[in-house]
């Protein structure tokens, strides 16, 4: 009997034991588990404050810019990269693109109104791209103030409240070009295809044809080819364009129609997109700066991930 309780005695002690150890290896792992996400947490923040960093190596680009020059075009400082340079501790890179070279959604609903000839740019836009003009109408919708359809193919709230996730119209200017997959009649296959074009920004602005991508200029010139578009880029890399008249002028331009209340050559809208690395933190991040006419800059929208 004595023998069976030492025995039982002896496998509780080994049992204890066994428990105990178990614990103590769990507490140091969670303990090197909880250092390591400190860490990390911290490399990511510092990384974050190199991102910043070269956010304002671009704003400074941009403001020295415009004291040099009051037009924007591809081949200026700020449109060069920033290859990933090594810092203390880590890398940063960055990139700054003109939004004035992409179809601003926004301007399709002006001072209220749907806009014409803003709206006759857009159409040539998505026909170029094979998307149904049809929509246009239902983004009117979504971005002027009242609750009365455009007809025929708009869409306010009485089309989104019947869907299986029911939503409301925005009934305001878009916050990001993603809002479009919102509306009605947008597949996100015929999204994926437009949104290197098209950009939402806070008022109206016009299209800088120093920047703007073939797809673009195609939609600002009525008639203008591909192959044309491709010959004017190439022409304005070795001659920007100064004004709107040196443009109108161009050999491939001068005889056809081209709304130029919605052209320019300078911009005040731009994306710097700027990626970091510290240790073992790493990080993307866009920010939408806007520059005024004195060559203040100001980051008005800032997050992460790549635009």
């Amino acid at each position: 009997m004595i023998r069976r309780q030492h025995g039982v005695a002896l496998i509780t002690a080994l049992l204890i034991t066994a428990i105990a150890t178990i614990a103590a290896v769990a507490m140091a792992s969670r303990q090197q588990i909880d250092i390591r996400r400190t860490g990390n947490i911290v490399d990511i923040d510092r990384a974050y404050m190199f991102a910043l960093g070269a956010e304002e190596w671009a704003k400074q680009v941009l403001r020295h810019d415009r004291k040099d020059n009051q037009t924007d075009n591809t081949e200026e400082d700020w449109a060069t990269v920033l290859p990933p340079l090594s810092v203390e501790g880590g890398v940063v890179a960055g990139k700054i693109d003109d939004m004035q070279g992409l179809f601003n959604l926004n301007n399709l609903v002006n001072n209220g109104a749907p806009s014409p000839l803003d709206r006759q740019i857009f159409e040539r836009l998505l026909q170029n791209l094979d998307i149904n003009i049809d929509i246009i109408d239902a983004i009117i919708d979504w971005i002027d103030k009242d609750d009365r359809q455009t007809f025929p193919n708009g869409a306010e709230d009485t089309e989104y409240l019947q869907l299986d996730t029911p939503y409301r119209t925005r009934n305001a200017p878009m916050a990001s070009p993603s809002e479009l997959v919102l509306v009605k009649g947008m597949s996100y296959e015929n999204y994926t295809k437009i949104a290197p074009y098209i950009i939402t920004l806070p008022e109206r602005t016009t299209i800088n044809i120093n920047t703007a991508p073939a797809q673009v200029l195609m939609a600002v010139v009525d008639g203008l080819s591909e192959s044309e578009a491709d010959q004017i880029i190439e022409d304005r890399k070795q001659d920007p364009f100064t004004d709107i008249n040196s443009f109108m002028a161009h050999a491939l331009v001068k005889d056809k129609t081209v709304n130029q209340n919605s052209i320019g050559v300078a911009s005040s809208y731009f994306m710097i997109n700027t990626a970091a690395e510290f240790d073992q933190g790493q990080i993307s991040m866009y920010s939408l700066a806007y520059r005024n006419a004195n060559a203040e800059v100001e980051v008005i929208m800032r997050a992460q991930g790549l635009y």
